[in-house]
């Protein structure tokens, strides 16, 4: 559900104090608020904030957050407080993967074992439902799997072919050595999720777009699977037409009392032009829901449209790779 406030509503929610420090002057907030695309990138990381600002209000919670607009900050806020990541650090993960890929040690096309007893019984992704164990995947459906469905199992899987101490060794020899998973001390194949910092997750996406982290092809290869249709919908996309969806890679994590996201939103050339990482947590009475009525996925939902459309009239980073997504076209079978 959409959700405009005007001014004096804005004072009424306590986000007009923050917003009027950004935006400047009262008069200046209300044009600013009522300007959906506007055609600066001052301006539009000026409504990226007021958008930020009034939705995680209305939400509630803990929200640490960090967005930039066409290379300047819109968003800062406790960027660089230590965080849970969830499922958001599967990116993280993956890039390690892809590193040792790029490095001639791994090739998608490797196949991984799958043994019935590897496979959680539990929680997300498609390996539990198939009930087909033991199996064989290759490293690429591996990696598609976890990243869109968000697949439990395959997080085993990847640590089968990129331990935990390699993938941290990985992250810090790139320069982010807060986003960390955590290695079982029974099994030093196998890792729990870990932390990160909204400023690390968001310079993660960056160093993707801009092609520092990785080769080109394992650059288009990841940053593709978090564009796909069928990658995460129920918060930044939810409320997106198919073609929109396509200019977002995005990629969620859930657990206990926290929903995050982080992604990167695309101009209609092919060049990012918004990254965002944005953590939230707290609010008790939602605990068990994991789908898109909790208050958090919902505020996100509300923020992905009106963040696409604030920076739909300014261009991208014309430094970054151009990464056109293929048109969606769904089949039919035959």
């Amino acid at each position: 559900m959409g959700y405009r406030l005007n001014r004096r509503a804005a004072f009424g929610l306590g986000t007009a104090v923050a917003a009027t420090g950004v935006l400047g002057s009262a008069p200046a907030l209300a044009r600013e608020v009522e300007e959906a695309s506007p055609a600066t990138p001052d301006r539009a990381r000026r409504r990226v904030r007021w958008i930020h600002d009034v939705e995680s209000a209305r939400a509630g919670g803990t929200w640490n957050s960090y967005i930039s607009v066409a290379d300047g900050v819109a968003v800062d806020q406790g960027s660089d407080d230590l965080v849970e990541a969830y499922s958001v650090n599967k990116v993280a993960a993956a890039v390690a993967v892809l590193d040792k890929i790029d490095r001639g040690l791994l090739k998608l096309t490797d196949q991984v074992e799958v043994p019935a007893d590897i496979v959680i019984p539990t929680g997300d992704g498609i390996l539990p439902l198939d009930r087909a164990h033991p199996s064989v995947f290759t490293l690429g459906h591996v990696l598609s799997l976890l990243l869109t469905v968000s697949d439990d199992t395959c997080v085993r899987l990847t640590g089968l072919v990129c331990p935990p101490a390699e993938i941290n060794e990985t992250l810090v020899a790139k320069g982010f050595p807060k986003t960390q998973v955590i290695p079982s001390a029974s099994n030093p194949n196998r890792y729990f999720l870990g932390k990160t910092t909204p400023r690390e997750t968001h310079d993660i996406l960056q160093g993707l777009v801009k092609g520092t982290l990785l080769s080109p092809a394992s650059t288009d290869y990841i940053l593709n699977v978090l564009r796909s249709q069928v990658a995460f919908t129920d918060g930044i996309r939810r409320v997106m037409s198919s073609a929109d969806r396509s200019r977002v890679a995005t990629k969620a994590g859930w657990l206990n009392d926290g929903r995050n996201e982080a992604g990167v939103m695309f101009d209609k050339a092919g060049k990012p032009v918004l990254t965002y990482a944005l953590f939230a947590r707290g609010l008790p009475d939602h605990v068990a829901d994991f789908g898109g009525t909790h208050p958090f996925v919902r505020a996100r939902a509300d923020m992905g449209p009106k963040f696409l459309a604030a920076v739909d009239r300014i261009a991208g980073d014309s430094s970054a790779r151009t990464l056109r997504a293929q048109a969606y076209q769904p089949a039919n079978g035959g």
